[in-house]
Formats: C-alpha cells, structure tokens, sequence
C-alpha cells in the first residue's frame, strides 16, 4: 500500500463531522476516504469516472448501505443539487478552475470541506504538482478558511517500478524526477496534506 488510508480517513473524521449530512462528495471515484459508514444521512459521489463510481456503488451495496449512495458521472461544475457540506478529496488542485468549483460549491451548501496536498509537500514534487498545489492552496485562502488542521504521512513503495508506476500518469517531469529512485527498494517519500474547511 502506499499510504495509510485507513489514518487518513481517521483525521478526515475527527476534523469535521460528517454524521448526519447529506455530503456532495466531489472526487469520489479515486480514493474514497469517506463512506457512508461515517453516518452521513446520504452522500452524493460525484466524478467523471463513471467505472469508479460504479465500483464505488457495488462496494457500498455489498456492506448493506446502497440508500445512502447516490452516483452522479458529471463534472462537478454540472451538479445543481443541495447539500449540508461539500467534500472535495484531492481533487481540488486538479481542477482547471479551483476558484469557479470554490463558487459553486458555496451555492450548494454552508460547509465546504477540502483535504488535498500541501504546498512543499515532498510527495507532490515527485508527482510534478506543485504549481496546481500551490494556486489551489491560494485560492482556498481568498475563499476564507474557518478551519485548518495539517497531517504528515509517507508514502512507501517495494521498489522502484511500482513507484514508477504511480507516478507516471503525472507526466515527463514526474517521470523524469522519479529516475534519482531507479534500482531502490524500501522507498519512503514524506506527503504533507491538509484539511481545511471554508
């Protein structure tokens, strides 16, 4: 496993409480930190990432909770459905325009939760991100963050091709910064993250 999942949805749960909400989950076809076992009244998935989704659905119907799980495959930025908080998970700093999917989510509910990388962060150097990290983290700041907590994890690979394999969707850059790990095994990198809620 690269990280420790398990921790990170525990620090997602004690910074914000999510029991009885109905949850407009945005990015919720990659790593699914928040399921209806947290309590929520209904979470709403949303993604473009209709296979995830899927996969997301029949998971959440094997544990007996498909009436709390509504899937929508659309952009975010499509969604016109009202909700107690939205949550974006590491998504954010991906999106083209943080400051329009910002706007939109203060439409649909009081709360907006996001937990994403934080700017510095050892891990998304070699993920080639820090420009998208950096202007996201910015405009989560003109939004006005009520709430801010920061968390430090690893992320840990056997060996160099499955570090490899992780990276590479993200590009050349990230392909290329990856190299300097080439024949390690063990391999630890320090990830940075936060929570912030505006």
């Amino acid at each position: 496993m690269a990280t420790d999942y398990a921790r990170l949805t525990e620090n997602l749960l004690r910074f914000y409480d999510f029991k009885d909400k109905v949850v407009l989950f945005v990015g919720a076809g990659v790593k699914q930190l928040l399921t209806p076992s947290a309590g929520t009244r209904k979470i709403v998935a949303i993604d473009q990432d209709v296979v995830a989704l899927r996969e997301l659905a029949e998971s959440v119907i094997s544990r007996g909770l498909q009436g709390s799980l509504e899937v929508v495959g659309r952009s975010f930025e499509e969604v016109e459905l009202a909700g107690d908080v939205v949550y974006f998970e590491f998504c954010l700093h991906e999106m083209t325009a943080p400051e329009k999917a910002l706007a939109h989510a203060k439409n649909l509910a009081n709360d907006v939760v996001v937990i994403d990388h934080s700017p510095g962060s050892e891990w998304i150097y070699y993920g080639a991100e820090e420009d998208k990290v950096q202007h996201s983290a910015k405009v989560m700041e003109r939004f006005g963050v009520r709430q801010h907590e920061r968390f430090h994890t690893e992320q840990r690979f056997e060996n160099y091709p499955e570090f490899l394999a992780k990276v590479t969707p993200q590009g050349p850059v990230a392909i290329e910064r990856a190299l300097r790990f080439a024949g390690m095994t063990n391999i630890v990198i320090p990830m940075s993250y936060d929570l912030n809620l505006l």
